[in-house]
Formats: C-alpha cells, structure tokens, sequence
C-alpha cells in the first residue's frame, strides 16, 4: 500500500505524468512541540500515513508533504512558548499551497486533494484553494480534509472510555494524537514520559503578549492517559474508509 506507485517523491517523472488522470493527494503538516512523549514531527506523521492509506483505497499518490505550518495557538498547541515550534506566517503558508496547487495544474492533474492535520492551517489552505479555483475555473476540483471531522461519531465514546473528551483544540498531544502516533509510528512515542494532566481552561479571547503561566510547562493541554495502538487503528480505520467512500461518491 505504501510502495512507490503512491509516493510521488519515489516516482521518475515519467511514471509521474502517467498518473495525472487520477487523484494527487497533498498532506500538510507542521512542526510544533507535542509535550515530553511525541515529537515534532506528529502532524506531519499523522498527514502523510492517512494520506498514503486513502491514497491506497481511492488509487491516487501522495505528493511531499508540507512539513511547517501556520502559527501554533497557545490553546491548541502552545504556541510559540516552546522550542522547536516552527512556524510560518499565514501569508506564506497560503501562498505556498497557492503554488504547489498551481504546479500539480500545470502537470496535468485536475482533481487534488488536501489532507491537513494541523488545526490552525486550515483557514489559509482554504484561501489558497479558493484563489486557485477562481482562477482554474471547474475542471479542476480541489478538496480540503483533515482526519478529525470524518470521525463517526460513535467513535468519540469508543475512544475516550476512561476520560472525557475534551474538544479538539484540547487534544493536543492527547489521547487521540498519542493514540495514532502509536499505531503509526510507535518508536517514536516515549510512553514512560506520558504525563497525566488536568485539562487546561483556554478561556475566552485570545491575548498577546501570551501569559506564559497559562500553559502547562510540558505543553500538553489534556491527559494522553488511557492512549492505546489499538484506539490509533479504531481511529485510522474508521476515518480512512468514511473519506475514501466519500472520494469515491463526490470525487471520482
């Protein structure tokens, strides 16, 4: 399933071209502290193996994934107050979806989908698909996704059996990202330095200057207690076939 006939970086330009009547898939990421256990690079983990599993299912590729993103919120990631948090500004993030959209065109492709898993992007992936559209006009048909909203919604339950949910902007570095990067990548998961933390209360407004007390000093926002392999496969099984069912009723 993840053997070159997906990976568009393993492909020789010939091998390419010869996909552009299908779909090309584009995981965008970011690279931002995930508290002592989960490393920088979750986001972009969690894009690229859905990517790779939905493109398996609906015969697409998966382009290079976008590795840094939009600026990390205080109340859903911990913004800039950790190292290793590295951000871009929404202007330079929306203008580099822009051209990579505007490049996959060129090459021929006219069905592009984008997988995001970092929360604060999306606003700015959207911006980009709606300049690109006006400009492309309807032969070309762009798609922005993510792995959270295509959960069912019994799945919540299922996941969260021992602690609450407690929202997404919350689950940072929590049960559900522990979870998938178990499932996904478990060498990199340090589960002795799982930490059991009240949930944080975001409050109401954003303020700048950050209060930096606001913040756990591990930078995780809710408890990743009760994070399994399994609860990551639930998750990855579910969300997978939702999407490519959709894919292949509105997108093919």
């Amino acid at each position: 399933m993840m053997s070159g006939h997906i990976k568009m970086k393993e492909m020789t330009w010939t091998e390419y071209a010869g996909r552009k009547d299908g779909i090309v898939i584009l995981p965008i990421g970011a690279t931002e502290q995930h508290g002592p256990h989960l490393p920088l690079c979750v986001d972009t983990v969690l894009a690229e193996e859905f990517s790779y599993r939905i493109a398996g299912q609906v015969d697409g590729i998966v382009a290079p994934a976008l590795c840094y993103g939009y600026k990390s919120k205080p109340f859903s990631g911990g913004g800039p107050l950790f190292p290793g948090t590295i951000d871009l500004n929404g202007q330079t993030l929306q203008n580099l979806v822009q051209d990579v959209i505007d490049e996959f065109v060129r090459d021929g492709f006219s069905r592009i989908l984008l997988f995001n898993a970092h929360f604060e992007n999306e606003p700015f992936v959207v911006e980009a698909m709606d300049l690109c559209s006006a400009r492309h006009g309807d032969g070309v048909k762009l798609l922005l996704m993510n792995w959270w909203d295509p959960m069912s919604t019994n799945m919540i339950e299922r996941i969260f059996d021992q602690v609450p949910f407690p929202g997404w902007a919350l689950e940072h570095a929590a049960i559900t990202e522990t979870s998938l990067m178990m499932y996904f990548a478990p060498e990199l998961v340090r589960q002795d330095l799982i930490a059991d933390v009240d949930h944080v209360d975001p409050g109401f407004c954003y303020r700048y200057p950050i209060d930096k007390n606001s913040i756990p000093s591990n930078g995780v926002l809710a408890t990743a207690r009760s994070s399994s392999a399994l609860k990551g496969q639930w998750i990855v099984e579910d969300v997978v076939s939702n999407i490519s069912d959709f894919i292949r009723r509105e997108f093919c």
